[in-house]
């Protein structure tokens, strides 16, 4: 089994078919014993950051649309950002490369650091477990991450980037078929 820590990234198997994960990358943001919680870096939609949030429009990274972040609280908007050698505080605990959650609540000019951000609307959560028993079943490849990945100015292609960067056992699932009887 994988150690399973923040800053990873979820790549969905090809096999999982749930219409909020199909082929998606979901960065691992906190795991522990009583659950999971990640955002979907592969999701834009059509809605522009600056027409919700115009006070964090200098620091968005392109596209600078709010992402789909996953299922859970749509309504709430998460920010992530890049905050190259700002170290572990109260209100931020990076996760890998300067990456960590930021209150978008807050005004620019009291967080110090901030080089990119991408606000993402919802939250992808598991239960105590219920990761562990997706991963056991083929439904995530769980891969290192890094900040390239979260702020990736092409999120449409980043599936299939990111697994073909890994070992050729899990890389060659980026060339699965979407339909498999059509292949």
């Amino acid at each position: 089994m994988v150690d399973l820590h923040s800053g990873m990234l979820l790549v969905a198997s090809p096999i999982l078919s749930d219409s909020n994960f199909f082929r998606s990358v979901v960065l691992l943001l906190d795991h522990d014993d009583d659950g999971s919680v990640g955002v979907v870096l592969d999701r834009p939609l059509e809605l522009e950051v600056r027409d919700h949030i115009p006070v964090w429009s200098d620091y968005l990274a392109p596209p600078m649309l709010v992402f789909d972040g996953g299922p859970v609280q749509p309504e709430t908007a998460i920010g992530v950002a890049w905050r190259p050698g700002i170290e572990a505080a109260a209100a931020w605990q990076p996760t890998v490369d300067g990456v960590g959650f930021i209150d978008v609540s807050l005004d620019p000019d009291d967080v110090i650091g901030v080089e990119k951000l991408r606000v993402f609307s919802g939250y992808a959560g598991w239960g105590a477990g219920q990761l562990e028993m997706e991963l056991g079943i083929w439904s995530w490849f769980p891969v290192e991450g890094s900040s390239e990945d979260v702020f990736d100015a092409d999120p449409a292609t980043l599936w299939r980037r990111v697994l073909l960067r890994q070992e050729p056992h899990i890389a060659r699932y980026a060339n699965y078929p979407i339909d498999p009887r059509s292949n």
